[in-house]
């Protein structure tokens, strides 16, 4: 199910002595981790262990992990901790997601010890932060004007989201050093659709290559909208994607 790995072009790895030290040294926050099946995109089904950094940069006011985002929690875990737990799990898939897991620089030393051990790597990121880094599959989520959390009651974080959510620049740039990628949208409503095909067009990406996904943490949500956003995304040539692990194990964490 997963595509063999692809040199990514980026130089090789320093010294496993230098490598060691760092994966020491270096420490991610870590909301969470935990084995479970990728529930979202072209590897939907797929057996993962997932890592979840906290923090981020954005403020989305549907957020669905609020631990790793408005409220971020989670204690610093090394670089060499989290491989060996990795490795030791037996899964070869690893989902780096988030909160913004692009946002520590240390996410580039986790990313290059898991390839270099075999290990197939997809990056779930909103696609706002430069990061020189190795994966298997970036997978983009761009945040449409409507993510924006209130304006009167969050009037910073309202401002600061909208500065930050849509540098196509940045995005083109993780498309193009990345073995392979998806561009994975939340459709809150009919109103972001037309923003939708708007950035597709900017980012200049094939449909092939975009999933359009309902917001919504229940099955009736998202059955309610598959409705109406199932045959739009299939008229246009984009992937639906369903929110399958809400559907195996509903809304809750570690899954």
């Amino acid at each position: 199910m997963i595509s063999p790995l692809r040199n990514s072009g980026f130089l090789q790895a320093s010294p496993e002595s230098t490598r060691g030290t760092l994966a020491e040294t270096s420490t991610l926050r870590i909301s969470e981790t935990f084995v479970s099946r990728q529930g979202e995109g072209a590897l939907t089904g797929t057996n993962s262990f997932f890592v979840r950094t906290s923090g981020c940069n954005l403020r989305c006011w549907f957020c669905d992990t609020p631990y790793a985002s408005w409220r971020p929690e989670g204690d610093r875990v090394s670089i060499a901790t989290l491989v060996e737990s990795i490795s030791e799990s037996g899964v070869r898939h690893v989902v780096l997601t988030g909160g913004e897991p692009l946002l520590p620089k240390e996410s580039v030393l986790l990313c290059e010890m898991l390839r270099a051990r075999g290990h197939h790597i997809t990056i779930e990121t909103a696609g706002t932060i430069d990061r020189e880094i190795a994966c298997d599959l970036m997978s983009i989520s761009p945040k449409f004007r409507t993510s924006a959390p209130d304006a009167d009651q969050h009037p910073r974080w309202n401002e600061l989201h909208e500065q930050r959510r849509m540098p196509i620049g940045t995005m083109q740039m993780l498309i193009q050093q990345s073995a392979d990628y998806q561009v994975k949208f939340v459709v809150d409503g009919e109103r972001d659709l037309q923003e939708l095909q708007e950035i597709i067009s900017q980012l200049g990406v094939p449909a092939t290559k975009v999933w359009v996904m309902p917001q919504g943490v229940s099955n009736d949500e998202l059955d309610k909208a598959a409705t109406w956003l199932r045959p739009w995304t299939a008229e246009r040539g984009f992937q639906y994607c369903d929110r399958m692990q809400i559907r195996w194990y509903g809304n809750r964490r570690g899954t």
